[in-house]
């Protein structure tokens, strides 16, 4: 019987298809990086380590997120749920900015945030495609300390949250065919 398939579906036989879903993604990144570490590398690194320990995880685990990609001053986390995504977003900003009180200015660690629900390929532990960098194109557009998410992602939460959108267009954003339509998460950024 198998060879009977075989022969009849060559098609069957081919390399298997990548495996896909759908997630929401929050990208996050580090604002002046590279002056922090010019300022203080060693103080830093163990700045940013306590951070993830103590603000990022807890509140990743908390909305049921999965980090899946760390750089040096940014993450990538994977949630199965729009709304968990953007209220992680929402209380890792507020906990970036309570651990920054009582620091000096020139040492705040803020962050710039994206969020993206969109299709992802899935090989191993990791995550590849345009749903991801739509997100980590968003974070390039948010301000420090805010939050920036697609359309998509705002049409999927609709009221379920208790917060404001403001609308920012459509953007053409590097590498990515369609343009997108942003949103910023209201009451967010940091103070200048």
């Amino acid at each position: 019987r198998a060879e009977i398939i075989r022969k009849g579906f060559p098609h069957c036989m081919a390399e298997p298809r990548a495996q896909r879903r759908l997630a929401a993604i929050l990208a996050a990144d580090v604002v002046g990086f590279s002056r922090l570490m010019g300022i203080d590398e060693a103080g830093t690194l163990a700045a940013l380590k306590s951070r993830r320990r103590d603000v990022l995880d807890p509140l990743v685990a908390r909305h049921q997120g999965r980090v899946f990609k760390t750089t040096g001053d940014g993450v990538l986390v994977e949630f199965a749920s729009a709304v968990n995504a953007v209220q992680c977003a929402v209380d890792l900003q507020q906990g970036m900015a309570a651990a920054n009180r009582g620091q000096p200015g020139d040492r705040h660690i803020v962050l710039r945030i994206g969020v993206n629900l969109g299709d992802v390929m899935v090989e191993g532990s990791d995550l590849y495609g345009d749903g991801i960098n739509i997100a980590a194109r968003l974070e390039s557009m948010a301000e420090p300390g805010g939050i920036c998410v697609s359309a998509k992602l705002r049409e999927e939460i609709g009221r379920k949250l208790d917060l404001d959108f403001e609308d920012l267009g459509a953007h053409t954003l590097k590498n990515i065919a369609e343009p997108v339509r942003a949103y910023r998460v209201a009451g967010t950024q940091a103070a200048p």
